[in-house]
């Protein structure tokens, strides 16, 4: 292999390290926390159980994504990087389409990086345009990748995680997030 290809391979690795098993644990953390802010807001059981499979199956497109990219022969930029990158919400809706699972849990995994102010991908919803399913799992994935050790960086403490989010209030419905706040305080107490 030479030099210019196997940096690229690098640079990509970089990326998308994709470690099963961390990925499996997130999906586990937000599955339980979708599931808990769900049920503290009141939502049906069904509605809550559907979240939970939804926080599990949230970012099964990033399997796809090595296929994407890894052909490339050159270096690819960071910004076609994160092109790729954020197309995994829209590969796994396509990949989970048609095998049984319900609109609410293929829309969630859809528009889970859906921002409420409209900065989100992979459609710019705002504000209620946004699946309920969506606006949970946006809060509970975001507090999960902060709490996680990441290749790039540690685990933030609990208190931080807030912080950060808090800073970041913009982007999550302020109802769902009260309810989050809630969950996190009495799992935490």
């Amino acid at each position: 292999m030479d030099a210019a290809r196997t940096e690229g391979v690098k640079t990509t690795d970089r990326i998308l390290e994709f470690d099963l098993s961390a990925e499996l644990n997130h999906g586990i953390v937000v599955s339980n926390l979708a599931y808990a802010v769900a049920s503290e807001l009141g939502l049906e059981e069904k509605i809550c159980y559907e979240l939970a499979v939804a926080g599990m199956l949230h970012d099964i497109g990033k399997l796809k994504l090595t296929g994407y990219i890894n052909g490339q022969e050159q270096d690819p930029l960071l910004i076609e990087e994160l092109k790729y990158v954020r197309m995994h919400s829209t590969l796994g809706y396509e990949e989970l389409k048609g095998q049984g699972y319900s609109d609410f849990v293929l829309e969630s995994i859809l528009y889970h990086h859906e921002n409420y102010d409209g900065s989100g991908y992979p459609s710019n919803l705002t504000g209620n345009d946004i699946p309920v399913g969506a606006r949970i799992l946006r809060v509970c994935d975001v507090f999960a990748a902060l709490s996680s050790d990441r290749p790039y960086r540690s685990a933030f403490e609990v208190d931080t995680v807030m912080e950060l989010m808090i800073d970041e209030i913009k982007n999550f419905d302020m109802e769902i997030f009260l309810a989050f706040q809630r969950v996190i305080h009495n799992k935490n107490s």
